[in-house]
């Protein structure tokens, strides 16, 4: 009877939203109970910020961000440590998971994002991914730009007030510091950069499911989206 069931999944399960809107842990758990393959994009613009930063590059200038961009050599792996990482980064033999997790990364992210030509370069390895099925990707542009034609698009929002108060738990939980106020400046930064870029700004797909996941647990939300997935 499972089989039955589990041939009415989407193939293609898109779930886009700002940063912290909770887009991991409902994806990661997805992709877990159908057996998919579980892909945040976002993690390559992260691992492509933190090569610029590491090679003292200037993240304004676009040309050489973009130039690398197209020749790094980015591995996504299933997770080695059980610390809370969904996968493993891996730049030149060197585990960067939670390097491109830093502050100095968050900050910068949005505006290498924004080139175009890094998007494309990165887009098109997140599509030839996505296309093969069997996949929970999330991002910022999956269902508008990546994977259109994705089964299923689901766009998760919170305010940033409680997506700052959740990248700050976050982060103490993992023994880190972090300062509150600092989180939401920049929360709110990196929401107008994203959603006001000139290619592929943030924004839900006009056939996305919108959830705003303000007053919901995280068992709320994920047992709404997978009521979405049949």
């Amino acid at each position: 009877m499972n089989n039955m069931t589990n041939q009415h999944h989407p193939s293609i399960i898109a779930l886009d939203g700002p940063a912290a809107s909770g887009k991991t842990t409902v994806g990661q758990r997805l992709a877990e109970k159908f057996g998919y393959l579980f892909f945040d994009t976002g993690i390559m613009y992260r691992a492509v910020t933190w090569i610029a930063l590491d090679h003292d590059m200037d993240i304004r200038n676009e040309a050489l961000i973009t130039q690398m961009a197209q020749s790094a050599q980015i591995d996504i792996r299933p997770p080695t440590e059980n610390d809370g990482r969904a996968c493993d980064v891996v730049i030149g033999g060197k585990d960067v998971t939670w390097d491109i997790r830093s502050g100095d990364v968050e900050s910068k992210v949005s505006a290498v994002s924004a080139y175009p030509g890094v998007r494309k370069a990165l887009s098109e390895q997140q599509r030839r991914i996505g296309m093969r099925g069997k996949v929970v990707m999330v991002g910022r542009d999956i269902g508008t730009v990546v994977l259109p034609e994705a089964d299923l698009k689901i766009y998760l929002d919170a305010s940033a007030e409680e997506r700052a108060r959740r990248r700050y738990d976050e982060i103490i939980e993992r023994g880190g510091q972090a300062d509150y106020d600092d989180l939401l400046k920049k929360m709110i930064e990196r929401d107008r950069i994203d959603s006001t870029r000139a290619v592929a700004p943030l924004r839900p797909a006009d056939d996305a499911v919108i959830v705003n996941t303000d007053a919901l647990s995280e068992d709320e939300v994920y047992a709404r989206v997978l009521e979405m997935c049949g």
